[in-house]
């Protein structure tokens, strides 16, 4: 397999050039679990660990390597290999980690697309889906949403309706991995050269549709529980898996929280029927509570806009102002950090001296 075959491309050869280190090669992360990584590079395809100066020197685990980064990796003349840089990513899936910590996570890296599974069963919310769609909305990669277990639903076509009024503008593939329909439909999205990353609720079908796509049985599976149509964490690691027609698909865990990080701004992709609506209000500066003149307030008496959409959007741009408060201190703190490193450096380089 070429670099090419794993989504090299000139952004990534001009990032690992300006290294300009002849003994480093480059690589794709393919799996990571704890700090434990698997990298694919033009010769090299295995283990590799975390130079010790690239682990110290990243302030957040955001900084270090996850599925789908290039990395400059330096092989040994046992055959070892090491992560010694991490190259530029072109887009990042992130979430803010569970729990009450303000932290980034990095979903997957350098996606071109993520797919949102979800059940036609009590899988369904589209109040989780927005969040969903509000957190790629920052990423800079392309939404799809897949409904898997069309077998389950006995409306397919208003399922497919409501999925459409909060996802404006987004695919919408309706499938069943169980009996395989609507599986090429996938596959056509992740074709020749793309990469995506499936993400979505344990027991959504992520591993059924992986196993469908490469023809054979590569993750395990577990059935639903009855009581309330939810999975078991079988998946307890991101990792890449390289399609029969090129494409390339990352699998993650399911996710039970899925906290934003990001900006206000995601929701303007997201939300963009809310904020459609927020333009043509009279004061620039309207919360949309009780204004007058406010055109998303007369939407919402005029049944335009749907009661739960407008609560959606008012509890995500919460969270989000919330985090941003957060984040700003974070980057101050982050900033003080790397002067200390770097004042230390030269301390240190001058004592040797």
């Amino acid at each position: 397999m070429s670099l090419q075959d794993y989504g090299w491309n000139e952004f990534f050869a001009e990032a690992f050039d300006k290294l300009e280190a002849s003994d480093l090669d480059p690589a794709r992360v393919t799996r990571a679990a704890a700090n434990i990584f698997r990298v694919r590079g033009e010769t090299y395809h295995g283990q590799a660990t975390l130079a010790g100066k690239l682990r110290h020197d990243a302030v957040t685990s955001a900084e270090l390597p996850a599925v789908g980064d290039w990395v400059a990796i330096r092989c040994s003349a046992t055959g070892d290999a090491r992560i010694d840089a991490l190259l530029p990513r072109r887009s990042v899936l992130s979430r803010n980690v569970a729990g009450a910590r303000t932290s980034e996570q990095v979903v997957a890296a350098n996606v071109d697309l993520v797919i949102v599974m979800m059940g036609l069963d009590g899988d369904f919310n589209l109040r989780r889906l927005e969040r969903y769609l509000t957190a790629i909305s920052e990423s800079g990669a392309r939404p799809v949403v897949l409904l898997n277990k069309t077998d389950l639903c006995d409306d397919l076509a208003a399922r497919v309706g409501e999925v459409k009024s909060v996802a404006l503008d987004v695919p919408v593939l309706p499938a069943s991995c169980k009996h395989g329909d609507g599986i090429e439909a996938v596959r056509a999205e992740v074709g020749q050269g793309r990469t995506a990353v499936l993400v979505g609720s344990s027991g959504a079908g992520k591993s059924t549709l992986i196993n469908l796509l490469l023809g054979k049985t590569v993750q395990p599976t577990r059935q639903t529980r009855e009581d309330d149509d939810r999975g078991r964490h079988i998946t307890t690691h991101r990792e890449m898996f390289r399609l029969p027609g090129g494409g390339l698909l990352i699998d993650s865990p399911g996710i039970r929280e899925l906290q934003l990080w990001g900006g206000e701004r995601s929701l303007s992709q997201a939300f963009d029927d809310v904020e459609a609506l927020a333009r043509a209000c009279r004061f620039r500066d309207c919360g949309h509570q009780s204004e007058a003149g406010c055109a998303v307030i007369a939407a919402l008496e005029n049944g335009v806009l749907a009661a739960q959409r407008l609560e959606s959007y008012r509890v995500l741009q919460k969270e989000l102002r919330h985090l941003e408060t957060k984040q700003s201190a974070q980057r101050a703190q982050k900033q003080k950090w790397r002067e200390t490193h770097r004042e230390y450096r030269r301390f240190t380089k001058k004592r040797r001296e």
